[in-house]
């Protein structure tokens, strides 16, 4: 998608049922008066039950929303939610006070977007890490926003395997949430990057089944540091901040994902991320200008810069020439990662 506005990634708002912001844009803009002249939508965006505080995915999609408040001049409203039980109303109010755009953010809201789409066929609706076409009822008032989170996850691992390779480390790690595609990716381009650079690493995978619970995941990467993991990835939202609490607490290396997580230390030695915020803001551009289009798919990779990793911390900074090579060809198309985790 062309006309892609960038925004800054960063951490999470306060976990708010029902906010309206209007905070200031990374281009430091702070009210909407000096907004271009467009069509003033309502957008409203529900979370999933990360919720804004995940300081990733959530947060990003939040941060999105209100770029496109101080950049195009739309209004917003974020809907939080506690459970799976919450996507069907939450996405049911604001179509039923005639937003313009709801946006769905995550793999787990793809049937509740079905259902209520349905239901409200002239309410255009996005969601986030779902395939618009392979939706049960076929809704063409559907947007997919889909990223090749393998891409990111492939550099990271890379990097990864080369600070491996050189600190005698023979293992490395990945906490997954649930085992979902966008998290599959993420784990097959980690796996398979880290291979790329020491055919003769290690790899080691658990599952949290959690996107919340901080616990869970710091439990499972401490089992991995048990069994010799010197990088731990976190692929689970919030409940990830915990593998990489475990990571700092023994002295070992984790990577981010989503946002770029540079900001909880100098143990993070990169982060996989996706512009979520990006494509918010791209959606919303599409649906105040009318060319937006539902039922097909807008995917977002490193060769349009939508994904990639983050800030390399001090353990990786002497692998930049070789990550942008790495880069480049993922860019390029000649080096295609895998989307799926092997064995599992």
């Amino acid at each position: 998608m062309t006309g892609i506005l960038i925004a800054a990634a960063g951490c999470g708002s306060d976990d708010n049922s029902s906010t309206t912001s209007s905070s200031a844009a990374a281009s430091g803009t702070t009210s909407t008066a000096a907004a271009p002249a467009g069509k003033k939508i309502k957008v409203g965006l529900v979370t999933d039950i990360g919720g804004l505080n995940d300081r990733s995915f959530n947060s990003l999609a939040n941060q999105g929303l209100e770029t496109a408040e101080s950049t195009l001049g739309i209004q917003g409203r974020v809907l939080t939610s506690k459970s799976n039980a919450d996507y069907i109303p939450n996405l049911s109010t604001l179509a039923q006070q005639r937003y313009d755009l709801v946006i769905g953010v995550g793999f787990l809201m793809a049937d509740a977007v079905d259902t209520v789409a349905k239901k409200f066929p002239n309410t255009k609706f996005a969601i986030i890490d779902v395939d618009a076409t392979t939706l049960k009822g076929k809704p063409t008032n559907v947007g997919g926003l889909l990223f090749k989170e393998q891409q990111s996850g492939y550099i990271a691992g890379y990097l990864a395997g080369l600070y491996a390779k050189d600190n005698n480390i023979r293992t490395i790690s990945s906490v997954g949430g649930q085992k979902i595609p966008p998290v599959d990716h993420y784990i097959a381009g980690y796996q398979a990057g880290a291979k790329a650079a020491d055919p003769g690493i290690k790899t080691l995978n658990g599952y949290s089944q959690d996107f919340v619970d901080q616990a869970k995941c710091k439990e499972i990467a401490l089992n991995q540091i048990a069994q010799g993991s010197g990088v731990v990835f976190q692929v689970a939202g919030q409940c990830g901040l915990g593998a990489l609490d475990a990571a700092k607490e023994k002295g070992k290396q984790g990577i981010g994902v989503d946002a770029d997580q540079a900001y909880l230390g100098s143990h993070i030695l990169t982060s996989a991320v996706k512009k979520v915020d990006q494509a918010v803001v791209a959606t919303i551009k599409a649906a105040q200008t009318d060319s937006f289009r539902g039922g097909a798919n807008t995917t977002f990779e490193v060769s349009n810069g939508g994904a990639g990793i983050g800030k390399i911390g001090p353990a990786g900074t002497r692998y930049q020439s070789q990550v942008d090579a790495v880069t480049a060809k993922l860019k390029d198309g000649s080096v295609t990662p895998p989307d799926t985790v092997p064995g599992k």
